[in-house]
């Protein structure tokens, strides 16, 4: 057997969890804020799917052959 390994190897030390008990209010009520705004935007961006498409320029096409 050779000395290389194939493949990924796996770290040695898992990665310490950082604490987060430094929050304080305003960073939940931002935290809240982010959650309704992409709540919102997902709400739009399910409304909007169904149409189809604001503007149908673009080529237009005359009846002349």
């Amino acid at each position: 057997m050779s000395g290389r390994q194939g493949g990924k190897l796996k770290p040695l030390k898992q990665a310490k969890k950082k604490n987060n008990n430094f929050e304080d209010d305003e960073d939940i009520a931002f935290k809240k804020k982010q959650a309704e705004d992409a709540k919102k935007l997902k709400e739009m961006q399910a409304k909007a799917s169904g149409k189809g498409p604001l503007l149908s320029g673009g080529i237009k096409k005359s009846g002349k052959k």
